[in-house]
């Protein structure tokens, strides 16, 4: 399974870098300028990560990450918010938006690398609950007699 992965950063040389560092994961990989292309690609690109910095032109990346994270249809996507502010306040801003993780610049390939697998093992766990969650509510919804 190939997965889908949005790199949103207003630096083209911090996407590039992100890019090429993933170039070792199985994915596909689209980019963002800022935080209304990024809502835009969540839409038609449906990724399954997206690695998000904070200051975008447009929208932040607290806000991107709090309308995706407040939107049933995709609230399910995993969140690694990529950014150089490292002060509390900050990371504890990113947690209030919603975000699954974060991680701060300057980016070790490595722990790059190890978080974006956690994390896209982790949606899979939650993928797989969802259907088997789905598939129970389907049996409970049929009659008895439907299942002969």
């Amino acid at each position: 399974m190939t997965h889908r992965i949005l790199i949103a950063d207003d630096n083209q040389a911090n996407r590039e870098l992100l890019e090429a560092y993933l170039s070792d994961v199985e994915c596909e990989v689209r980019t963002a300028a800022d935080g209304q292309e990024t809502l835009d690609l969540v839409s038609s690109f449906q990724p399954d990560l997206i690695l998000l910095d904070i200051m975008m032109p447009k929208r932040s990346g607290f806000e991107v990450c709090s309308q995706v994270k407040n939107d049933a249809t995709t609230k399910h996507i995993m969140i690694l918010m990529v950014t150089a502010l490292n002060e509390r306040g900050d990371i504890e801003r990113a947690v209030d938006s919603g975000t699954d993780d974060f991680l701060s610049k300057p980016i070790e390939r490595i722990e790059l690398l190890q978080r974006v697998k956690n994390m896209l093992e982790l949606k899979g766990v939650r993928d797989e609950n969802e259907r088997l969650r789905q598939y129970i509510q389907r049996m409970e919804d049929t009659p008895p007699d439907a299942l002969d």
